[in-house]
């Protein structure tokens, strides 16, 4: 995989200083008595006197800093990484158009006092994914605006306090959010290289494969906003957009009464694969000025939850010029097997494995590069799943009985043994090694580094 290339897209710098004074700076603001006077965002976006390095004391622990931040750092870990996610894909977030759950339950909320930047630094380095990005604690260095710059937008966001983040909030801001946001930039910069100036470029589609409840969305989310602040436009979609009509499911229930694969909405066979192809054309299209389209959405709460596809008249509109659009979903690369090796796992497969055959052509081929999120044991969607019920529960809100969880989750784990195998091996269907990045994630939702 190439190595990321930081000029992609980049923010205008909030300093006017080198390196080495803005790293001092944010050591010294944040290690004194001004972290509890100054606001983190005043020192951010206002120019400070390069004669206030000139100090002697100033000088002398600017060059201790400097020394410790050049030298290549262990890559040992941080013991904590990105902590699990609440977030229910049901949700929409009006501003953007796209989903997201009750982002503040995704954070622990017991404050730990941010440290310096060298210490921040550090812990960017000891992230899971750095070196899979070919990323080098130089090149870390050399980008720390960014870094600081994305990291403050993000807490924003989720609204919290980026001078009192804990430990599971930085991993999930500095380990997992950013570094993915910036292999997508290197993605957007090497689809846009391939046109000459002048082209029509169509927007680069990125697809998210990843399982129920490991917090894609939230991801997806995330992602988005930060494209807003980057100055790109960037449109959400996922599988569940294209669901058949309600009138459509029952149909297709009808028409295979014994298999529960098929009951309700979910496995392949289940979506509107015509309307799908017609949906992402047009929206793959959308490369020019003043160009709109809405943005189909399903409204799974419909018919006391069997689902339905939502009055057109909610869908958020999005307009051209896009730059990148955003698709996700539970079983997006999932690629036909051999009939015995599906059956083997449960002969209801066979028909879903048929309609399976159709989906490169309908989704996959509209893909240029993906995001595959590893898991090793199926059956922790079950338990994140309960977690988000449970949790929606304790809020006052409907949520399944532990019985109905299991039965919904039971539908989809089938899926999940037969196709998962050949996704983790092989990569997604039509799929270019160039322009694919595995995340894999253990049972709580955190990172780890692959072997």
């Amino acid at each position: 995989m190439a190595m990321l290339n930081f000029s992609t897209q980049s923010m205008k710098p909030s300093f006017t200083t080198n390196l080495d004074d803005k790293l001092f700076y944010h050591h010294y603001f944040n290690n004194n008595t001004y972290r509890n006077t100054i606001n983190y965002n005043t020192f951010h976006h206002h120019h400070f006197s390069v004669s206030v390095s000139k100090s002697p004391r100033f000088r002398s622990s600017k060059s201790s800093i400097i020394s410790q931040l050049q030298t290549h750092l262990s890559k040992s870990g941080c013991g904590c990484s990105w902590i699990q996610d609440k977030s229910i894909a049901d949700d929409t977030d009006a501003k953007m158009g796209s989903r997201q759950g009750p982002i503040n339950s995704a954070f622990a909320t017991s404050p730990a006092q941010v440290s310096s930047v060298k210490d921040l630094f550090e812990f960017i380095c000891s992230g899971p994914l750095i070196e899979k990005l070919g990323l080098t604690p130089d090149m870390v260095a050399e980008s720390i605006d960014k870094w600081l710059e994305y990291g403050s937008r993000i807490s924003k966001l989720f609204k919290l306090n980026e001078l009192s983040l804990t430990t599971p909030q930085k991993a999930r801001i500095f380990h997992y959010y950013i570094p993915v946001f910036l292999w997508c930039e290197q993605q957007i910069s090497d689809h846009r290289s391939k046109y000459k100036d002048g082209d029509d470029i169509p927007p680069i589609v990125i697809g998210f494969s990843a399982p129920q409840g490991c917090g894609k969305t939230t991801l997806v989310y995330a992602l988005e906003y930060l494209f807003k602040v980057t100055k790109r436009k960037a449109a959400t979609i996922s599988i569940d957009d294209f669901y058949l009509t309600a009138k459509n499911q029952a149909k297709l229930r009808e028409s295979n009464p014994e298999n529960s694969l098929l009951e309700f909405r979910g496995n392949a066979g289940s979506h509107d694969l015509s309307f799908s192809i017609e949906t992402l054309t047009a929206l793959t299209k959308l490369s020019k000025e003043g160009m709109k389209m809405k943005l189909p959405r399903y409204d799974k709460s419909a018919y006391n939850g069997r689902g339905d596809r939502a009055d057109p008249s909610t869908w958020p509109e999005v307009e051209g010029p896009l730059t990148v659009i955003l698709y996700e979903g539970w079983m997006l690369g999932f690629k036909p097997q051999p009939v015995e090796v599906v059956k083997a796992v449960d002969p209801q497969l066979e028909t879903v494995n048929k309609y399976l055959e159709l989906y490169f052509d309908a989704w996959y081929k509209f893909i240029n590069s993906w995001i595959v999120i590893k898991i090793t044991d199926p059956s922790c969607v079950y338990q994140w799943r309960l977690q988000a019920e449970i949790a929606m529960r304790d809020d006052g809100k409907p949520g399944m009985t532990d019985e109905e969880v299991m039965d919904f989750v039971s539908r989809y784990l089938p899926a999940y043994k037969a196709y998962l195998p050949s996704l983790y091996e092989e990569g997604p269907s039509g799929s270019d090694p160039d322009h694919l990045l595995v995340i894999e994630i253990d049972e709580g939702r955190n990172p780890i580094l692959a072997g």
